[in-house]
């Protein structure tokens, strides 16, 4: 099948640079992007949006504590919801995180049900797919992808959860901390409720047809039809 992988360098300083640029020479299917500056998760989730030229949109952290290979079933999960407005997110089994780290995510999970009405079991889950159409019809703003599953909603879409699996970090230092994300967590839970209380009605719209079109359709149907005769 044809897809693509697109890395996205978040202006880092280590080789991470060095190391992407060696595989180009032999993935076909890498695209590789970077930053000029640092820019966060949700700038470089965005980058990568709008160079993929693919239908369906997958998305995950780089820290390798998601699994690619759970992307078919989140796929498969999509597809049989049928329709465009829907998103299949992962929800994660046997976090491998630490004890604090998990303390958090249970009040983070708390707030957003409580204030948001996110139903969501985990949606600081990074690993998600839906379809490009979609995901350009959220709003974007810096952390956006803290609450994907909201602005799903907001849209009119379905989220739909499916199992994942969860790694422990091998190498490298996570760059949130608890505290940084618990006070900037409040005013963007503030401004996705802003959001959500301001979403405009979604309207059915039917064009009107002119009755000169609506003649000259019905001319050229008794036309086609003594043609057959």
């Amino acid at each position: 099948r044809t897809f693509e992988i697109i890395y996205i360098d978040d202006a880092s300083t280590d080789n991470t640079a060095a190391e992407l640029s060696a595989l180009l020479e032999n993935v076909p299917q890498l695209r590789v992007l970077r930053h000029a500056k640092r820019s966060g998760q949700s700038a470089a989730i965005w980058s990568g949006l709008w160079q993929a030229r693919g239908e369906l949109i997958g998305v995950l952290d780089g820290d390798g504590q998601n699994v690619p290979a759970d992307f078919p079933a989140l796929e498969a999960a999509l597809l049989n919801q049928g329709g465009s407005l829907a998103m299949a997110a992962g929800i994660r089994q046997r976090r491998n995180d630490s004890p604090a780290r998990l303390l958090a995510s249970r009040a983070a999970k708390w707030i957003r049900a409580s204030l948001l009405s996110d139903t969501h079991p985990d949606s600081g889950c990074g690993i998600k797919i839906l379809p490009r159409s979609l995901f350009l019809q959220l709003p974007f703003f810096n952390h956006m992808h803290r609450f994907m599953p909201s602005l799903v909603r907001r849209n009119g879409g379905a989220v739909i959860g499916v199992p994942v699996a969860h790694r422990p970090r091998q190498v490298g230092n996570s760059k949130y901390r608890i505290l940084d994300r618990l006070i900037v967590g409040i005013s963007d839970v503030l401004g996705v409720i802003w959001l959500l209380r301001r979403a405009p009605p979604k309207g059915v719209a039917t064009e009107l047809v002119q009755p000169a079109r609506r003649l000259e359709k019905k001319s050229q149907s008794a036309s086609s039809k003594k043609g057959l005769n």
